[in-house]
Parts: C-alpha cells; sequence; structure tokens
C-alpha cells in the first residue's frame, strides 16, 4: 500500500518542482537583466500583427455574443458526451434509465426554450 502512495507522492513532488522552477527561473533572469525591462527601439515595443502595420487601436471591444455561442456550444457537446455512454449501455439501463435521461433532456430543452424566449440565442 506504501508503494502505490509513493509513487502518488512523487508525482505530486514533480507537479510542484516544475511551476516552481519556472518561476524561480523567471525570477533570477529579472536579476541578471537577461532581459532589458523597457525596448530601446520603437518598432520593437510597436504591436505586431503578421508583419503587417496596426490599422487603428490595438485594443478592440469584443463582441461578448462569440463567447456566448462559444459556451452554448460547449454545454450541448457535454450533453452529448454524456448521451453517449447511455446509448451504448441502452439495453442493461432499462426504463428507469430512460426515464433519467429523459428527465436530463427535458431540463435542457426547458432551459432551451426558456432562452430562446428572453431572445437570448437572438444575435441583434
Amino acid at each position: 500500500m506504501l508503494d502505490e502512495y509513493g509513487h502518488i507522492a512523487i508525482l505530486a513532488i514533480i507537479a510542484i518542482i516544475f511551476p516552481l522552477g519556472a518561476v524561480i527561473t523567471s525570477w533570477a533572469f529579472q536579476y541578471i537583466r537577461v532581459r532589458p525591462r523597457v525596448p530601446g527601439n520603437p518598432v520593437k515595443a510597436d504591436t505586431y500583427e503578421c508583419g503587417l502595420r496596426t490599422e487603428g487601436p490595438s485594443l478592440v471591444q469584443f463582441n461578448f455574443r462569440f463567447y456566448y455561442i462559444a459556451l452554448l456550444f460547449l454545454l450541448f457537446d457535454v450533453e452529448i458526451v454524456f448521451l453517449y455512454p447511455w446509448a451504448v449501455v441502452f439495453d442493461e439501463v432499462g426504463f428507469v434509465g430512460f426515464l433519467k435521461v429523459m428527465l436530463f433532456l427535458s431540463t435542457f430543452l426547458v432551459g432551451g426554450l426558456y432562452a430562446w424566449r428572453k431572445g437570448a440565442l437572438e444575435w441583434r
């Protein structure tokens, strides 16, 4: 039993050493001035976009609806991930398993209808 936990302890120590090593190395490079704090050349300080000159401000307000659509995609993608194992063992789960999945799907249906009624899915 101790051998099994010993392996976990070794992995935990390695998982702590790697990030700490990166942070300590970065901190040490700051004090030995491997990289200057402010670039002396204004071209190096300019925003780089694939070799083209930047047009307008480099910080543009991004439409939150892109994040919203990505979040909806992840939500329904995770739903499919949960439905796939159920479909594989459909014969073994019986009628109770079928009712549980119908309850699971009905919550998504009610949530989707609510979002649709509120206009959350409209792009405008």
